[in-house]
């Protein structure tokens, strides 16, 4: 089967007046980058929300590339058909195999260095920081943006692919669960972000939510800094910090709390 080039994120220097959608390019893929590959029936969705801000400044720098691999220049037939009904009956559509697999193969073949398989999928293992930190340790990832009823599970089966949701709901396709998902492990990558420390006390990082934020002014609708933050005693700020973050995880995420209190002992 021929098939036409995959377009390529990140590619090309660019200036401030285009949109992240101009970061698609056809030129030739980068060595040593992390790189997103996406296979989806709605190529057009991306960069998305990832060519703006941070993330898009890194793609236009070539810290990081995004690959779209358009499913329906394998489908079959005339139509380019990707689904059909069920095996057994039921509602909606399931996209084929052996689109699916042509697809697959043709990304794994595209790859500079190996990347693990990632299908989007509601019964997958819940995304986390901890998955997201691991992620940025890799060469990149091949994602699978399902849609209809889903894949037929022999594809997945063949390529040991593994399932990840962005959380207990169902969403019309994985693009945007994809996009929040690079979004979290890109922004890890070595200078992605501006201060590297920011990654080091956010929420989930250290396994607790993220402590209270405040900036000026002093003093807004009654409300004040609370006292300690503008003390210039260093050890107390981060004292009082941890002590807000254990407080927040225990009330909001007891399930959270659970696990670092079984990691501490």
């Amino acid at each position: 089967m021929s098939v036409p080039p995959s377009k390529s994120h990140g590619r090309k220097s660019i200036t401030a007046s285009l949109k992240p959608r101009d970061l698609m390019d056809q030129n030739p893929r980068l060595s040593g980058v992390w790189t997103a590959q996406i296979i989806t029936l709605f190529p057009d969705a991306f960069p998305g929300v990832l060519g703006e801000s941070l993330t898009g400044r890194a793609l236009k720098d070539r810290k990081w590339a995004l690959e779209t691999i358009d499913l329906r220049r394998f489908g079959d037939g005339k139509h380019r058909n990707v689904d059909d009904t069920p095996a057994g009956g039921g509602a909606g559509m399931v996209l084929r195999a052996d689109v699916v697999g042509n697809a697959i193969d043709h990304a794994i073949a595209q790859s500079r260095a190996p990347r693990p398989l990632i299908y989007l999928s509601p019964r997958g293992k819940r995304f986390d920081q901890k998955m997201a930190q691991d992620w940025s340790k890799l060469a990149g990832l091949i994602m699978l943006c399902g849609r209809f009823e889903g894949v037929d599970q022999r594809v997945l089966d063949h390529y040991n692919i593994k399932e990840v949701s962005l959380g207990d709901f169902v969403m019309t396709g994985g693009e945007l669960a994809a996009q929040a998902m690079i979004d979290a492990t890109v922004r890890l990558l070595p200078d992605v972000l501006g201060n590297a420390e920011s990654t080091v006390d956010e929420s989930h990082s250290n396994g607790l939510l993220e402590h209270p934020q405040y900036t000026r002014p002093a003093e807004w609708m009654g409300r004040e800094i609370p006292e300690v933050l503008t003390s210039g005693n260093h050890a107390k700020v981060a004292e009082w910090r941890k002590e807000q973050s254990e407080t927040l995880t225990q009330h909001r995420r007891p399930d959270l709390w659970a696990n670092k209190v079984k990691e501490d002992e």
